[in-house]
C-alpha cells in the first residue's frame, strides 16, 4: 500500500468565513462548498463535467478541494501511553 505523507498546506482557493454558509469550507469565497466538489469527483464526474456544472470554478479549485479533503481526514499519529 502506497502512503503519502501530507504536510500542512496553506490554501489559496479554500476559504472559511463564519459569515458565509455557516463557516463551511468553500471555494474562493464562492458559495460552492468543498464537500460538493469532492462529492462530484467521488461520483465519477470528470474535471470538465465539474467545470461545466460550475462555470465559476477553475481546474485548480478541484485539485485544492481534494487536497483539503485529504488533509481533513488524514490519519493522525497519536503518542502511545503505557497502560496503568
Amino acid at each position: 500500500m502506497l502512503r503519502r505523507t501530507l504536510t500542512k498546506m496553506t490554501y489559496q482557493r479554500v476559504t472559511i468565513d463564519s459569515a458565509q454558509m455557516g463557516g463551511v469550507p468553500c471555494i474562493r469565497g464562492l458559495r460552492i462548498p468543498v464537500a460538493t466538489v469532492v462529492a462530484m469527483v467521488a461520483d465519477g464526474m470528470s474535471r470538465d463535467e465539474i467545470l461545466a456544472a460550475y462555470p465559476d470554478l477553475e481546474a485548480g479549485d478541484i485539485q485544492e478541494a481534494l487536497h483539503f479533503a485529504a488533509e481533513a481526514v488524514m490519519e493522525r499519529q497519536l503518542p502511545l501511553q503505557q497502560a496503568s
